[in-house]
């Protein structure tokens, strides 16, 4: 029982951070869904494809991404997710709230 509670926790975690973290990727380049999931999957934020896409769209539906259709030479054309001006600073505003709650984290932590 103990167990399935610390997973949850984990999970609940992590879905926290998860938008963040796409936006973050696609700060760094603009991206195919496949690449994010391999990113989120490295750093073990994601396990499962059928979570990214609904954030992917709903980002994209709130002005913070875009996509543009690129031909592939293994298969159909391919959609690239790039941040919009919008997500950008969007971004740099959750950059100022996750330090700031790292911070806060890191300061409960040294009084315990």
């Amino acid at each position: 029982m103990e167990n399935d509670k610390l997973e949850n926790a984990k999970a609940q975690m992590r879905k926290g951070v998860l938008e963040y973290c796409i936006l973050t990727i696609l700060a760094q380049q603009d991206c195919y869904a496949s690449d994010i999931l391999r990113k989120l999957k490295d750093a073990k934020l994601i396990v499962v494809e059928g979570t990214l896409y609904p954030l992917l769209t709903r980002q994209k539906n709130a002005g913070l991404l875009s996509y543009r259709w690129e031909e592939s030479q293994q298969g159909p054309p391919r959609k690239y997710y790039r941040l919009t001006e919008s997500g950008r600073e969007f971004l740099s505003e959750l950059d100022s709230s996750w330090y700031e709650l790292v911070k806060a984290v890191d300061l409960i932590h040294k009084q315990s």
